[in-house]
């Protein structure tokens, strides 16, 4: 990494690619093994999955290997050298963890399987200690899926009620519907930071002073954010976050909440068994300090110390150089689509949203988003297609899917050229056969 980041520095001191932004793909790609093979008839690989997962890096799966290979062992009991050193990996990958969303303590990030556990743990904790019959959640229609149900499982068991902002006819937040819907019943503000279908980056900073006035918390999903650019939770103000490892370029399996740690610590465990407890009697039980008290069981060591590697990675790339290369490549994502006809991008452009994310999610008239997405894996281009577990919002635009292609640091130029080209002729194939 020390290389990459002394290489990294020369090619910034040579002015970088014509556009201004780093040309991370042609730096990183050999550190992505799964990306140099080739797909059907000998044709490259192009993946363009990566709202969905992440490939990883070398250094990521050479850090799995080497605790796997010499520190295997359980966290925080044993008192031997492999215990001692796993726990020293594990409780690494939280410091890293905070300090890569600014969080004021290692304390008060909580590991978790996923985002979508780290929504439920606030949910079961929090929700069902602080909300009653009447209280509303406040969320969006843009929202996955697993910041929905969490809350509508709350919903069945407390009694409160759910509401949804809407978006504006560009597919971005309606923040004037927020405000309207905000009120002095308003407890929680849950909504995702970048938007897995639309793309648009959410004004968050907007959101937590009307929602902190109105006497709420906020939760941000930035599952689709903290691989693309830098997030701050002491900028933002919010009170959760949550994120996933294996969007970031991390293991699967792992995931992380933040939260204040005053919220953490009034809040009741989520999970009983070992590691969450300070003492035990046969009839009652004290619990173990922050973060432990939520983490019962013997967690994802590898996991975690993978996830760490993950956030070394990045970290030494830089997210604004990220950032940068990605909205590069987004403009020219878009420019490809638009000329298209009959093709419909959902979320808003890049001339509109200059910040969006690093995808395009689009609906072609007459076709189905599935056929489309198999006859571009018979050519080696691996997209998305369906509802990306965004079912809402495709009820909302009328349309049962959409295909999505979504963009890494790793992807080329001559990647989305490519995509696009057999893009078109996938589409003329399909009408002429349809």
């Amino acid at each position: 990494m020390a290389a990459m980041a002394a290489v990294v520095r020369e090619r910034d001191a040579a002015g970088g690619v014509e556009s201004g932004a780093e040309n991370l793909a042609a730096l990183t790609r050999p550190d992505f093994p799964l990306l140099a093979q080739t797909a059907c008839l000998g044709q490259p690989l192009i993946y363009l999955d990566h709202a969905a997962t992440s490939q990883k890096p070398r250094q990521v799966l050479e850090a799995l290997q080497h605790y796997y290979d010499h520190d295997n062992a359980n966290v925080h009991r044993g008192a031997h050298q492999l215990s001692a050193r796993a726990t020293e990996g594990f409780e690494g990958a939280r410091e890293k963890a905070a300090a890569f969303v600014g969080a004021a303590s290692p304390r008060e990030i909580v590991f978790t399987r996923n985002a979508s556990e780290a929504i439920n743990l606030v949910a079961r904790t929090w929700g069902e200690a602080n909300l009653r019959e009447g209280d509303e959640v406040l969320l969006t229609v843009m929202e996955h899926h697993s910041n929905l149900v969490p809350w509508q499982l709350l919903a069945a068991r407390t009694g409160c009620v759910l509401r949804h902002v809407g978006v504006t006819d560009t597919g971005e937040l309606d923040l004037d519907d927020l405000k309207a819907k905000l009120n002095e019943r308003t407890r929680l503000v849950s909504l995702v930071q970048v938007s897995n279908t639309l793309g648009c980056l959410n004004p968050i900073e907007q959101v937590v002073p009307l929602a902190h006035a109105a006497g709420a918390l906020v939760l941000v999903d930035a599952c689709q954010s903290v691989p693309h650019m830098p997030v701050n939770v002491a900028r933002l103000g919010c009170d959760f976050l949550v994120g996933s490892s294996h969007k970031l370029c991390g293991p699967t399996g792992m995931g992380f909440l933040w939260a204040r740690e005053a919220l953490l610590e009034a809040m009741p465990p989520f999970l009983g068994g070992g590691e969450m407890i300070q003492d035990v009697y046969l009839d009652h039980s004290s619990w173990a300090e922050l973060p432990h008290k939520f983490e019962a069981g013997t967690p994802a060591i590898g996991e975690a110390i993978g996830m760490g590697a993950a956030l070394d990675y990045l970290n030494t790339l830089g997210l604004e150089r990220i950032h940068a290369w990605e909205q590069q490549l987004t403009r020219q994502l878009f420019d490809r689509l638009q000329a298209i006809d009959g093709l419909r991008i959902l979320g808003p452009t890049p001339e509109q949203q200059p910040h969006r994310g690093a995808l395009a999610a689009f609906h072609v008239e007459g076709l189905h988003a599935n056929d489309i997405a198999a006859l571009l894996d018979s050519a080696g281009i691996c997209i998305r297609s369906g509802h990306h577990c965004t079912q809402p919002l495709h009820r909302h635009y009328g349309l049962s899917g959409t295909a999505r292609a979504s963009l890494s640091f790793t992807t080329t130029p001559e990647e989305i050229d490519r995509f696009a080209e057999e893009l078109e002729g996938t589409i003329q194939f399909l009408r002429e056969h349809s």
